[in-house]
Parts: C-alpha cells; sequence; structure tokens
C-alpha cells in the first residue's frame, strides 16, 4: 500500500452566520489556498471529495466546478459533524489502495443562526434512538438545543461516576478562548474568565452557553498523495497520514444505558485503539491533538477515550493544565470547535490543516515546540467517529 501525504491544506477564516459568505465562495477559496500550498494545478487531482451538512445534493460539484471542470469523479459526503473527515478518509484510502495518485478532500458549510435542528419533519429522524435511550437516564429538557442534552448527559454521567466538578468543564472554555486568541483564523478570540463562563446562561446538564460551540461558516481542505507523486513534484518533506480509523456505533450505544458512550465515547475508544495498533505509537508519544469538543463535556470525556489520561482522571488532568501548552498535550492549539468555530462539514478538515501547520512549524505563535506527531479526532453521532494521526517526515 502507499504511503498518504499531506501536501497541501487551505482553510477559510471561520465567520458566523451573519457574514453571509455563500458556500461555493468559501469552498473555492479553501481549494485554491491548498492547490497554492501544494504548489500544484487542479488539472493534477484525480478524485475529490467534498463534505458538507447544510446543502442541496451536488453541492460539492458546484464548488468545484469553479475551479476547474476536468471530468474527474467528485463525490458528495454527509455524515454530521463527522463529515470533513470522512472526506479525508475516503480521499487517503484513494492513494492508500494506488486507486489514484492524488486526491482532494473539502469540507464547507454556510450554517443559520440558532441551535442545530431537523430539516425534515415528515420522515423518521435518524437521531431518535440517541434522546430515547439518553431519556431512560437523565429526562430531556423541552427548552434546552438537542445536541446540548447529548453531550451535557455525558458530563452529568462523568459527574455521577467521578464526582467531576462543574466548574472543571468551565475550564476547558477558558482553555479554548486562551488558544484561540492567536489564530487569525477563529471566530472568538477574546479571552474569557471561569466566571464569565460559568455565569453565562445554563443549557443542560454541566453546560453553560460559552460551553457550547457556536454555528459557524467556513471551508478548508487538503491534498493528498503518494510518495511517487510527491517526489515527481519536488515535494521532499511532507507531512503524511501514518494511521487512521473510521468506527460507527455499537450494540452498546442503545443497550449500556451510558449517556458517555451514546455521545460517542466508544466509537473514539475503538478508532483511536485501532490507529495506536496501526502505527505502533501511543498516546504518550503525542504532541499536539485536535479533537472535537463540540461542547465542553466531549473533550473532557475524549481525553479518556483517546487515552490521553486514565479513566477517571480527566479532571485532575484539566486542573493540572496537563492539556495546554507546558502540559503533556496540547489540545485544540486552534481554540477548537468551542472558538475557531464549528462549520460542520469543514471542521475535520481545519483540524487537519491546523495539525499539518502545526507538524511543519509554521503555526506561529500557537506553535506547539518540537511537535512530531499529531493526533485527530472528528466524531458526529448518527454515527461516526474519525481518528487520524500524523506524523512529520
Amino acid at each position: 500500500m502507499e504511503r498518504v501525504n499531506v501536501i497541501g491544506v487551505g482553510m477559510t477564516k471561520f465567520t458566523t452566520p451573519k457574514a453571509g459568505i455563500p458556500y461555493n465562495v468559501m469552498g473555492v477559496e479553501a481549494v485554491k489556498d491548498a492547490l497554492k500550498d501544494a504548489g500544484i494545478d487542479y488539472s493534477l487531482v484525480q478524485q475529490a471529495f467534498t463534505g458538507w451538512v447544510y446543502a442541496d445534493s451536488c453541492a460539492g460539484e458546484k464548488v468545484l466546478y469553479e475551479v476547474g471542470m476536468t471530468g474527474i469523479p467528485i463525490f458528495n459526503v454527509n455524515n454530521n459533524c463527522s463529515t470533513g473527515s470522512n472526506a479525508l478518509f475516503l480521499a487517503r484510502q484513494a492513494v492508500e489502495y494506488g486507486i489514484v495518485d492524488c486526491a482532494l478532500a473539502l469540507g464547507f458549510e454556510q450554517m443559520t443562526p440558532g441551535a442545530l435542528g431537523m430539516t425534515f419533519l415528515d420522515r423518521p429522524a435518524p437521531m431518535e434512538n440517541y434522546f430515547v435511550h439518553l431519556n431512560e437516564v437523565y429526562p430531556l429538557s423541552a427548552t434546552a438545543p438537542p445536541a446540548a442534552q447529548l453531550f451535557g448527559g455525558a458530563g452529568m454521567e462523568h459527574m455521577d461516576r467521578y464526582g467531576t466538578k462543574a466548574e472543571t468543564f468551565g475550564k476547558i472554555a477558558v482553555k479554548a478562548r486562551k488558544h484561540a486568541e492567536h489564530n487569525e483564523r477563529a471566530v472568538f478570540r477574546n479571552l474569557l474568565s471561569l466566571e464569565e463562563v460559568m455565569e453565562s446562561p445554563h443549557q443542560y446538564g454541566p453546560l453553560t452557553r460559552y460551553q457550547c460551540c457556536p454555528p459557524t461558516c467556513g471551508a478548508a481542505a487538503a491534498i493528498v498523495c503518494s510518495d511517487g507523486f510527491a517526489a515527481k513534484h519536488g515535494i521532499r518533506t511532507p507531512v503524511f497520514i501514518a494511521g487512521q480509523a473510521m468506527t460507527s456505533d455499537y450494540a452498546s450505544s442503545f443497550s449500556a444505558r451510558s449517556p458517555m458512550i451514546i455521545a460517542g465515547y466508544e466509537m473514539t475508544a475503538k478508532a483511536a485503539g485501532q490507529v495506536y495498533e496501526q502505527t505502533g505509537i501511543g498516546p504518550d508519544d503525542v504532541d499536539v491533538v485536535e479533537l472535537h469538543d463540540c461542547f465542553t463535556a466531549n473533550e473532557l470525556i475524549t481525553y479518556e477515550g483517546l487515552g490521553l489520561t486514565a479513566e477517571g482522571t480527566a479532571e485532575q488532568f484539566i486542573c493540572d493544565g496537563q492539556n495546554t501548552y507546558g502540559g503533556k498535550v496540547v489540545t485544540n492549539p486552534s481554540g477548537g470547535l468551542l472558538s475557531k468555530g464549528h462549520p460542520l462539514g469543514a471542521t475535520g478538515l481545519a483540524q487537519c490543516a491546523e495539525l499539518v501547520w502545526q507538524l511543519r512549524g509554521t503555526a506561529g505563535a500557537r506553535q506547539v515546540e518540537g511537535a512530531k506527531i499529531g493526533l485527530q479526532h472528528n466524531i458526529g453521532l448518527g454515527g461516526a467517529a474519525v481518528v487520524t494521526l500524523y506524523r512529520a517526515n
């Protein structure tokens, strides 16, 4: 199998929906930036995988036809918040198995204000079972945003099981703003105190408003290729994908009566385990992580799901500063979904871009010193989890 290199990444500045930038404009910008970063022309891309959640069918073609019309296969992917990483997963597979030498992964999203909701109300809801089984453990709220209940329920279970304090979740939001301060592409760069986080309007469980990611618009892209392609085009020291795994729900998501598992903890742990086995690299070897912090509760349980800290120790991990600069592993130097923003289809590829910059040593003021191994975690309930491990050459 071919080694898969990430030779170009591109990412727009993330914005709030009120900016009103059309998805095709953002998508074209991200693709052109990735091509420029790779130093290649679009005519060399042999397949493209595009991801989005809130757009009509063939939105990927709408974007890419404005870059070039070369007749290549263009695939559209929609798997909730893991969509961008799903596109990357497919592009990586195409190169790894020798189907193509060069592929494009693109994610974009033009969102509307407010909490996520259902689009089609005249048919079965894909997420129905998740809420039915959450309600068996913690009563659902008629007023709280649905996603906040799923991830807030996971936080409540961690509190009940390990005695985790509500303020510990708030500290994650404070850290996210500190990291985003140095990210020119992030939506929220102003600092927050713990008091401000905890005093913002309550949502569900331990979550307050500042502990929930905002609806965001943006796009990101990555160009992946084989070693032979990289050598032919003079790309000498690319970042490469050392391991990658994608999982969907197991039966326990609906049978274990565990809100943490409902929110993807098991999918995360299984995918991470597969990646560590593929690469021979463990969580203690990782220098920098971009993980799916759609809510502070998910970041906290994901520390344990990825094995960055032992089960039941996430609170101490946070309080000791092990999740930031000077600690064990810098988590979400970009500011994460909480502060950088979360345009659903773009998030997985934005995480990829950040880790590539970190491993190249070009992340500027947010650079993690000496970063050589990066871990990415992207999850979408409904559901899928993708864990990817990158290495500097």
